[in-house]
Order: structure tokens, then sequence, then C-alpha cells
């Protein structure tokens, strides 16, 4: 099994479902592709016509798009429990990660992602819809879980949400209580470390994307 990613540094869409597959143990072969070179997207078109990194490869099988794949790999390896068993928690789960999937595009335009950028004073009047819905949902699934995970135990949703704790850490948006300690416990897993600890290795930039 194959994960094609981009820069750890800056692929908030990579991240997502490799920390999945990290945090749960399935083995799998890193490819990364370096963004913003002039053979990037060749290198991607070897893998999806969509021309977007990440893409999954399990044998004949080729999926790409963050929450396709991680939708994947719940049916894949239903033992890992990557969703709730519950019926109406699972429906809870995918909604608010399609929410995330689709939607807050002024974060995403304001508050690049960056696993080695830390910002001070930093204006975030323009996200602050989007910063303000996703510490709702947040608050709302810990209080009906119970936590430390969205769900309880880490799911897809925390997956989904972790490339926003950690814009939440780049450009010092204030948190309390329950959205700090989840924010702690999202970045205190051990696949998240280890993805910003391979950011940290990377001595190649993407203009585009600093």
């Amino acid at each position: 099994m194959k994960l094609v990613i981009g820069n750890m540094t800056y692929s908030s869409w990579s991240l997502r479902p490799w920390i999945l597959m990290t945090h749960f143990s399935i083995p799998f072969e890193t490819v990364l592709i370096k963004l913003d070179l002039p053979t990037t997207a060749a290198e991607i078109k070897k893998y999806t016509d969509a021309g977007k990194v990440p893409v999954l490869i399990d044998g004949p099988t080729t999926v790409w798009e963050s929450l396709a794949i991680m939708e994947y790999l719940n049916e894949r390896f239903p033992e890992k429990k990557m969703y709730p068993q519950d019926i109406a928690q699972r429906a809870y789960a995918r909604s608010i990660s399609n929410e995330m999937h689709a939607g807050f595009a002024r974060l995403r335009q304001h508050l690049s992602f960056n696993s080695k950028k830390r910002v001070t004073n930093h204006d975030l009047t323009p996200a602050q819809a989007d910063i303000q819905r996703i510490k709702e949902i947040w608050t709302a699934a810990l209080d009906r879980s119970g936590g430390p995970f969205l769900l309880g135990g880490f799911s897809v949703a925390d997956a989904m949400y972790a490339p926003v704790v950690g814009r939440f850490q780049t450009y010092g948006v204030p948190t309390d209580g329950a959205v700090r300690s989840y924010c702690e416990t999202i970045l205190g897993l051990p696949a998240v470390k280890a993805w910003y600890a391979g950011a940290d290795r990377e001595t190649f930039t993407a203009p585009s994307h600093d």
C-alpha cells in the first residue's frame, strides 16, 4: 500500500490520511512528491489524473481525495473502528467531517497550513466566522462524547480537523477550556508529532505555498 503525498510542511490534505494510517498502524509506503517544481504535475499524473495529492494506491485500487481515502480505509480495515459503531454517532462524525472537507474557505485562505511557521499578531478577522464555527463543532462533539477526541476515540473526524489544530497553533488562535484541551491532545498524538518531525526534516520549499 502506498500513500502519495506532498510536502509535509504545507500539505494539510496529505496529513489527514497519513496520520490516520500511522495512528492505526496500517503499513504503507510514503511517496513524497515535491510541490511547485516543473516536474510536479507529471509526477502526480503517474498516480492520478486528478492532478492533486494525496493518492492511495492499494494494489489495483487507486483512491484520491483525503476523505475518500479515509472512507476506503474504514471499509478496508473495519477492525480499526475509524468511525463510531453506533449509526447515529457515525452519521454525526461524517457530517462534521464533510463540513470540514467542503467548507471553511476563508480559514484556508487567510490561515494557510504551514507546519514550521509561527506567526504573532496575525489578523484573524477575515476568518473569524470560520474559527468560531469550528470551535462550536469541537465543543459540541466533545460535550457529546466526553472526549478526549471528537467522538471519544480517535476517528476520521479527528484526522480531518488535525490540520486546523495546526493552523490554530501557527497563527496563535486563542483557545480555552475543552477546545484548548482538544488541541493539546491532537498535537500530543504520536502520529501528529511524527508528521511535524518529518516536516522539520524537509530542506526544500514550495514558493507558492510559503
